[in-house]
């Protein structure tokens, strides 16, 4: 019986001692990914203000069709970041450690994936700055529209990478956290030593 409320002991000294770490983990890359989701939201608030106002008073049309391209973008930018920073807040903390490595390397691979896709808008970008028209109109019309891509583009990328090395970083922590820990079994009553 001693011995029994020994292991009991042991087995809840690791629960206790496993999943504070975890939380403290997860509690960190919530909070990451809410400040993320702030600086998104920051961004798009800004450039549909400013640009909002130039559009309204643009001297040419190439101005006014960059600056309605950075307005249509930055409503995308803005409703991926409300919803965003919603689903990172009432993210649950409580993960195992199977879990928290999934989330972890999803949250990576969202944003690396995410970077290739900005590339592309940079490419499109220059593609239509590029773009030759006959009718005047369509040439500002895709030149304006080029320069904005290459600009939200640009951010995008340089968010998004940001992002990505931000959560690598972040990441190595769990790594590390898992070298010589003393756990609850997984597979029933008794102690596991990872090395």
């Amino acid at each position: 019986m001693q011995k029994l409320k020994l292991l009991l002991v042991f087995i809840a000294i690791g629960t206790c001692y496993r999943s504070q770490p975890l939380m403290n983990f997860n509690s960190e890359r919530q909070h990451i990914d809410q400040q993320l989701m702030i600086g998104l939201g920051t961004w798009a608030v800004s450039n549909f203000t400013l640009s909002g106002y130039a559009w309204a008073t643009a001297s040419t049309s190439q101005e006014k069709y960059f600056h309605q391209m950075n307005v249509m973008w930055n409503t995308v930018n803005l409703a991926l970041a409300v919803p965003g920073y919603f689903r990172a807040k009432n993210t649950n903390l409580g993960l195992n450690e199977g879990q928290t490595f999934a989330e972890q390397r999803k949250t990576q691979k969202i944003f690396l994936v995410n970077s290739a896709l900005d590339l592309g808008y940079m490419a499109s970008g220059f593609v239509l700055k590029e773009q030759n028209s006959t009718d005047a109109s369509k040439q500002a019309q895709f030149e304006g529209y080029g320069k904005s891509l290459l600009l939200q583009g640009g951010f995008l990328l340089f968010f998004d990478l940001g992002a990505y090395f931000i959560h690598q970083k972040h990441g190595q922590k769990l790594h590390t956290n898992q070298v010589s820990k003393l756990q609850p079994s997984s597979v029933g009553i008794g102690l596991c030593w990872h090395l």
